[in-house]
C-alpha cells in the first residue's frame, strides 16, 4: 500500500498516520516533538495523527510561490573593460588506496540453534523487513529456503539526499528511500540475535553494539567529531590513540550494551595533542591534524568510508 506515512500496513479502520514531511539531525517528524539519535529509534517514534486508509500519498504539497513574475527582458551585463586572470590550477589531493571492503559480519550474530523465534518477529537487519509465520517456529529449520537481503551499514542523510553507507544508490524522497533494496545477501534472518557476556560487574551480559552514528566537522588544523552513544559509563570506558591513524574505542554503557572498535582515520593526527570527552549522548573527539597532512581538508573521517564529495569547513582553508 503505498499509503501514507508510518502506516506500517495496520488492517483495522482507523489507524494514526504522520501528515507532513520528516526532519533530521536530530531525527524526527516535524508535526510532533519527540527526538532521537538513532535511525532504529526514529523509525519506532508512534504516530501523531488518526484518519482512514488510503491507496495515495495525501500529503500536502508545498505552497506555489507568490512571487511575481515579469516579461521584461534581464539588463544585458555590462562589458568587462579589463581581461580577467587566468586561473591558478588546483593542487591535486595525494592519492589514496581504496580501502578493502568490508568483512562479512561475524556468524555469532546469528540466532542460535535452539533459539525459539517468537510469532509474528521482523527481521533485525536493516531493510530487510521480513516477518516469521503467525505460528512458533524453531531457528533449525532449513535455512536453504531463506535468504535475508538487508544493509549492513548506516542511514546518510546529507543536503536533501538520502541512502546507506554501504551502497551508492541516492535519492531525494524519504519514501524512495526506505524502499532501497538491501544490497548484501545472508542466508538467515536474525530474529533475536545473541549477547556477548563479558567479565563486567556482576557479570551481567552485554549487548555488541556493531556501530554507531557520527558526523564532523573541521578547521584547517583541527577535526571535531562526534559518536553518538547514549549512557556511556565513564567510570569503564576507554579511548586511547594507539597510533597516528587509529583510535581505540571501548565504550561500554549503564544499560548492559559495549561498543568496541578500532577507528582508522583517513588522515594522520598529533596524538599528544588530541583530546576526548564523554557526554550525556556522545563522545566528542578533538582531532589536531598532523603535520603531514599540510592543512588539507578530510572528505571522511574514517578511511573505510566513501567520500561524498562535500567537505564541512569552517575557516579558511591552509596552504601548503
Amino acid at each position: 500500500m503505498k499509503g501514507r506515512k508510518v502506516s506500517g500496513g495496520l488492517s483495522i479502520a482507523s489507524f494514526a498516520i504522520e501528515s507532513t514531511a520528516n526532519s533530521f539531525f536530530p531525527l524526527g517528524w516535524k508535526c510532533c516533538k519527540p527526538r532521537v539519535l538513532t535511525f532504529d529509534e526514529f523509525l519506532s517514534i508512534p504516530p501523531c495523527t488518526t484518519g482512514k486508509h488510503s491507496t495515495v500519498d495525501d500529503t500536502p504539497a508545498p505552497e506555489p510561490s507568490t512571487k511575481p513574475s515579469t516579461d521584461a527582458d534581464p539588463p544585458a551585463p555590462k562589458p568587462i573593460s579589463q581581461p580577467l586572470p587566468a586561473p591558478t590550477p588546483a593542487q591535486p589531493l595525494p592519492a589514496q588506496q581504496a580501502p578493502p571492503p568490508p568483512a562479512d559480519p561475524p556468524s555469532s550474530d546469528s540466532d542460535s540453534p535452539d533459539t525459539p523465534i517468537p510469532p509474528n518477529s521482523t527481521c533485525r537487519r536493516r531493510a530487510c523487513g521480513y516477518t516469521s509465520p503467525s505460528s512458533p517456529i524453531s531457528s533449525s529449520r532449513d535455512q536453504e529456503e531463506e535468504t535475508c537481503i538487508y544493509h549492513p551499514g548506516q542511514p546518510i542523510f546529507h543536503e536533501g539526499s538520502k541512502g546507506w553507507t554501504c551502497c551508492k544508490r541516492r535519492v531525494l524522497e524519504f519514501d524512495e528511500f526506505m524502499r532501497i533494496p538491501g544490497c548484501k545477501t545472508r542466508g538467515r534472518h536474525l530474529f533475536v540475535g545473541k549477547k556477548k557476556k563479558r567479565g563486567g560487574e556482576g557479570g551481567e551480559e552485554e549487548e555488541k553494539v556493531e556501530n554507531v552514528r557520527h558526523d564532523f566537522y573541521q578547521t584547517p588544523t583541527t577535526l571535531i567529531a562526534s559518536l553518538y552513544l547514549k549512557k556511556i559509563d565513564k567510570s569503564r570506558a576507554s579511548i586511547s590513540f594507539p597510533t597516528p591513524t587509529t583510535i581505540a574505542l571501548d565504550l561500554p554503557t549503564t544499560d548492559h550494551k559495549r561498543y568496541q572498535t578500532s577507528l582508522p582515520l583517513y588522515g594522520a593526527i598529533d596524538v599528544e595533542k588530541s583530546s576526548w570527552r564523554i557526554l550525556g549522548t556522545k563522545v566528542e573527539l578533538n582531532l589536531v591534524k598532523g603535520e603531514g597532512e599540510g592543512g588539507r581538508s578530510w572528505p571522511v573521517l574514517r578511511a573505510d568510508e566513501k567520500a561524498t564529495g562535500s567537505i564541512l569547513q569552517v575557516g579558511r582553508a591552509g596552504r601548503a
